[in-house]
């Protein structure tokens, strides 16, 4: 393992996995270029000139931090150039996220439950979904809509039973279909009974499966900072303790160092897996490693990323080791699927977590392609979908085949993709089929978020009052005490709250979607009427049936899964074309990333399919088409 110092040049810094995603994410959120750090004056420049150039601006902390983490990393992947992929169902698979609340609702109280979800199961086979993402069930008390966990074998009452769950899991086992489930350990609620023993009781084995430090009373052990706002710690004044949370007030980190603690999660998975779900998707799981000691946070470093301390925990010192171990203790025996929640981990850090020979995780989600440069999902701009080309062309040609990328533009936690690339509403169909046709025909397993397939859209919220979303509560709150104007608080938080994806599915046109027969629990804005499943099941035009028809052709072409991708003029703005090849079987994509027509530069004349009519040399806004090309 090679050692860093200040002595290290910056080509060595790009060279390592995590130096490499650092400095990826810091020009991410300058919006600057890769060459400022690639060129051959600044490669070649030491940190330690760096640290001179750079004076007040970089502290002695992140240089001292960015050591550190480069010090902790293991050999990259090594893989053979040409290997072929090995075949898996899910890399063939077309996921479908179902956030239970707001799917369907089969019993009146507003809420989605179960049972809802078992009366559309044949709506999503007909779909042609391979296998189901439910978002967290377990009993909890819905600070953070189920990420706060109370009980992990218990269903939450307002969802069902787990006679209902079992229902659910034959039901979709009888079509065909596979279910995952939402794994969040990284925390728990704070009414688990864990923590309940663990604070109350000095002397209980669980004081230990948290973090709860002694320190002064209007001192918190450091300086981190929550995902929602205010500080990472709570103070227990009774028990004259301090408990850290990086999220909710009501989550509380869980302190993997503890090996009891880490056998009872590992018990806990073998029994869902027992009784037959077939995989998990991991809840930020790469904030589940903390640096020893929870060292106080570098505050350049929290400036720049937006929360302080993150860099004794996003990429932790004993990740892998975890991630090995529940492969190793939980997964492998039950032969689980697994794809982790990584935020901040960028296209090298994911390769350490998810080659083939490293044991650890089949595939993680990255989020580094859901905001442009120098943007983050509160800003209210609009996005250029030729950032969105430069990403995938980078993970398609660079991630390896030793690795498999997830393919998403959509998820409960942020607001819907077709209103950031077209705020105005004019082009929705359009630019929602376009997104599907990336989506299915790239390399990569496609995730579908809830009424994704529909072209959702943002909603049209008009106050604080209709907002649900934890999160975004506190940010207002906090931007209010900072001296901004109601007014502008609402406006920044309405561009990305999470309620935007988290509004009720929209079944037919109907009152409330045809979601309930009661008032749902969260408020829409009569967008049924326009966009619904049932009226889109019957128009072979619209976004539902093209959907439909790019997963019927994925399914039945193995050289739109598998196949070689090849990219034709790259360097041409607004345009995106590549082709798909394997066993001489060979299909042609090109499509149009603006709202103004764009000449063809491919002759290709087999379409198999368009969100437009025709098959003239023009490419109309947000045009996108597939081709057959083998003759």
């Amino acid at each position: 393992m090679m050692k860093y110092t200040l002595k290290s040049k910056v080509r060595d810094v790009w060279k390592n996995p995590v130096g490499h995603d650092i400095l990826s994410k810091i020009l991410l959120q300058l919006n600057l270029p890769s060459i400022l750090i690639t060129n051959p004056i600044v490669s070649h420049l030491s940190l330690k000139r760096v640290k001179a150039f750079a004076g007040e601006r970089l502290s002695e902390g992140f240089f001292e931090t960015l050591i550190d983490l480069l010090s902790t990393v293991e050999a990259s992947p090594k893989e053979e150039a040409k290997q072929a992929f090995k075949e898996a169902w899910w890399k063939e698979a077309v996921f479908y996220q179902i956030y239970p609340r707001s799917f369907m609702d089969s019993n009146g109280d507003g809420i989605g439950d179960l049972k809802g979800i078992l009366m559309k199961l044949d709506y999503l086979k007909a779909l042609g979904v391979d296998a189901l993402w439910l978002s967290p069930i377990y009993d909890s008390p819905n600070d953070d809509n189920g990420y706060d966990i109370r009980d992990y074998d218990k269903i939450l009452d307002e969802f069902g039973t787990m006679e209902d769950f079992e229902a659910l899991l034959d039901g979709v086992h009888l079509r065909g279909m596979k279910l995952i489930m939402d794994l969040v350990v990284n925390h728990t609620s704070d009414e688990h009974i864990w923590f309940q023993k663990a604070l109350n009781d000095p002397s209980s084995p669980y004081r230990d499966y948290y973090f709860l430090q002694p320190a002064m009373e209007n001192t918190p052990p450091n300086n981190w900072t929550s995902f929602f706002s205010g500080s990472a710690w709570n103070h227990y004044k009774e028990q004259k303790l301090w408990g850290l949370h990086l999220f909710s007030k009501k989550q509380m980190d869980l302190n993997w160092e503890n090996p009891a603690l880490r056998e009872d999660v590992y018990g806990m998975i073998r029994g869902w897996l027992g009784r037959g779900v077939d995989g998990f998707r991991l809840d930020v799981i790469n904030y589940i490693s903390k640096r020893p000691g929870l060292p106080y946070g570098d505050e350049t470093i929290g400036t720049m990323m937006g929360y302080c301390g993150i860099e004794h925990y996003f990429y932790g010192p004993r990740l892998h080791e975890y991630l090995r171990e529940v492969r190793k203790k939980a997964f492998a025996p039950y032969d689980a699927f697994s794809v982790g929640e990584t935020p901040g981990i960028g296209m090298e850090m994911s390769r350490q977590l998810t080659a083939s020979d490293r044991g650890e995780l089949d595939m993680v989600f990255s989020f580094d392609h859901l905001e442009t440069p120098g943007h983050t999902r509160f800003d209210d701009y609009i996005y250029d979908l030729n950032y969105l080309k430069q990403y995938l062309m980078d993970w398609s040609l660079n991630y390896g085949n030793d690795c498999w990328q997830t393919l998403f533009f959509e998820n409960h936690d942020n607001p819907r993709m077709v209103s950031k690339v077209d705020p105005s509403g004019r082009f929705r169909v359009q630019v929602s089929k376009l997104l599907a046709m990336l989506q299915l025909t790239l390399r990569g397993t496609p995730f579908i978020f809830q009424g994704q397939e529909l072209g959702a859209v943002n909603k049209a919220f008009k106050n604080i009052d209709q907002i649900q979303d934890v999160e975004s509560i506190g940010l207002y709150h906090e931007l209010i005490n900072s001296g901004m104007s109601e007014e502008a608080a609402f406006s920044k938080i309405r561009s990305g709250t999470r309620d935007h994806a988290r509004t009720v599915m929209q079944w037919d046109n109907t009152e409330n979607g045809g979601f309930t027969v009661n008032t749902p629990w969260i408020i829409g804005d009569g967008d049924e009427a326009r966009c619904n499943a049932a009226e889109q099941m019957e128009n072979p035009e619209s976004v539902l049936r093209f959907y439909q028809s790019l997963i019927a052709l994925r399914k039945e072409n193995k050289a739109l899964i598998y196949g070689e991708v090849y990219f034709i003029k790259p360097k041409r703005k607004n345009y995106f074309a590549y082709t798909r090849e394997m066993n001489g079987d060979q299909y042609g994509i090109e499509c149009n990333l603006s709202a103004h027509s764009l000449t063809r530069s491919m002759k290709w004349n087999h379409l198999l399919l368009s969100n437009f009519n025709g098959n003239d040399k023009i490419l109309k806004p947000y045009e996108a088409r597939l081709y057959h090309l083998t003759t």
